[in-house]
């Protein structure tokens, strides 16, 4: 297979940040244009009058497609528009009318673009109107976030409620497949079951669609076909050194292909992604050939300089070779459908958002990696970053090294580059090599 190049569709530079990466998977380049192509179809479909939902990244996107409904998520959007460099404008925006400088980027920033009202600025043209928002209500701010989202558009918030654990899962990744009713507490699934069927009801009647539970079936186990193919790249990466793929190709590779989970196409992309992480690894090829270390990237993606990653490579050897989407994808959407398809899918983005922050999952994550180090970005304006300090300690604790760079994977007013490629130079320098 001729090795494909590609770079981030981005400026090169931004006041001194935003590199562009470099893509050497076909499988990575294709999905990218086939989201942008999905994206421009649907964007003709709801000029037609079609419906259309924009979704949290954890909330069930599969009901959305078993009624025929495009759904785009909201970190996917995000990260859009911090690889286009619009963040800083639109956040500049939100702050000129008024809302505090420290709400939760990676989720206000799409209401900052709609706030705009220029489709001609925006990425793509922008969001068309939905017909309804969804989230789960996981903090106050996000709840807020999505009522002034809804007043804007003048469309639908449907909100999913956030219910707690009452009890703790030690090594969740082993059970949760085939046990996920015992590992999630029976009182949030009949929740949530109800939760999906009113929200069933409601496309329903708001729509004029019927919701087909063959149909949904046929997504669900196209689902687990393709989280399988996810495990076992996991798990390839995992036991090959040096890695056979770099991290931008990773990311990219596995998450346009999640937001199309239960489709054929994205059963199809991630059996390409396995095959050709197998093939570089048969033939013994390298994201780095000069390896000396590993690393694990804890956190949502750097989208507005993805082109940091692969530095260290160069620099150090340093290669970073997982991260939670990929590893996510491989221990964390695979259900037994038990015959009860619809709580199968309430138990897998119930406990999403847990799973994913997990200190000892990570620890997990790292050491199946080989990984020698990790670093971790925390957001200070999310709260679900507070229990960040559990994972160095656990980190630590675990004999693996883990800095911490405080700063937001989508607002890149808050990076500075230089500053921050020195601190991971010195904690490489000082922690790993030395």
């Amino acid at each position: 297979m001729s090795e494909v190049r590609s770079v981030d569709e981005q400026p090169k530079t931004v006041g001194g940040r935003g590199e562009r990466s470099v893509k050497q998977l076909r499988s990575s380049v294709e999905a990218a244009t086939y989201q942008k192509e999905w994206f421009k179809t649907t964007r003709e479909r709801i000029s037609e009058g079609e419906p259309f939902a924009i979704a949290q990244a954890d909330t069930p996107h599969e009901i959305f497609l078993t009624m025929d409904i495009p759904v785009v998520a909201v970190q996917w959007w995000s990260a859009v528009i911090a690889a286009k460099r619009l963040s800083p404008y639109y956040f500049d925006l939100l702050n000129e009318r008024g809302y505090q400088r420290n709400l939760c980027r990676y989720c206000c920033l799409p209401l900052a673009c709609t706030m705009d009202h220029n489709p001609e600025r925006a990425p793509w043209g922008g969001l068309p109107k939905p017909t309804v928002l969804l989230a789960e209500l996981t903090c106050d701010s996000l709840s807020k976030i999505f009522e002034l989202w809804a007043r804007e558009y003048g469309c639908h918030f449907f909100p999913l409620e956030c219910s707690a654990s009452t009890a703790s899962h030690s090594r969740w990744w082993e059970r949760i497949k085939h046990h996920w009713d015992e590992v999630i507490e029976p009182h949030r699934l009949d929740l949530r079951v109800e939760e999906l069927k009113a929200l069933i009801r409601f496309l329903e009647v708001t729509t004029g669609r019927t919701f087909s539970h063959a149909k949904f079936m046929e997504v669900m186990e196209l689902v687990n076909e393709q989280e399988e193919y996810f495990k076992k790249t996991r798990d390839l990466i995992a036991e090959t050194v040096p890695s056979p793929v770099s991290l931008p190709d990773q990311i990219a590779s596995t998450m346009n292909p999640q937001w199309h989970r239960g489709t054929q196409w994205g059963l199809d992309q991630a059996k390409m992604f396995y095959e050709e992480v197998k093939e570089k690894v048969d033939k013994g090829e390298a994201t780095c050939k000069n390896e000396k270390l590993r690393l694990m990237w804890i956190g949502a993606g750097l989208w507005h300089n993805t082109a940091f990653y692969q530095y260290f490579e160069e620099k150090y050897g340093a290669t970073f070779v997982c991260s939670i989407y990929l590893s996510i994808a491989a221990d964390g959407y695979a259900r037994d459908l038990l015959n009860d398809p619809l709580r199968a899918l309430a138990s897998r983005h119930l406990s999403m958002g847990e799973h994913l922050r997990q200190p000892d999952w990570l620890v997990k994550e790292a050491k199946l990696h080989k990984a020698s180090g990790a670093v971790m970005i925390v957001s200070e304006s999310c709260i679900r970053d507070v229990g960040r300090k559990f994972t160095k300690i656990a980190f630590e604790n675990a004999g693996i090294p883990l800095l911490s760079l405080y700063a937001d994977v989508v607002d890149a007013r808050e990076w500075d580059d230089d500053k921050i490629k020195a601190q991971v130079s010195q904690f490489i320098e000082e922690r790993l090599l030395s």
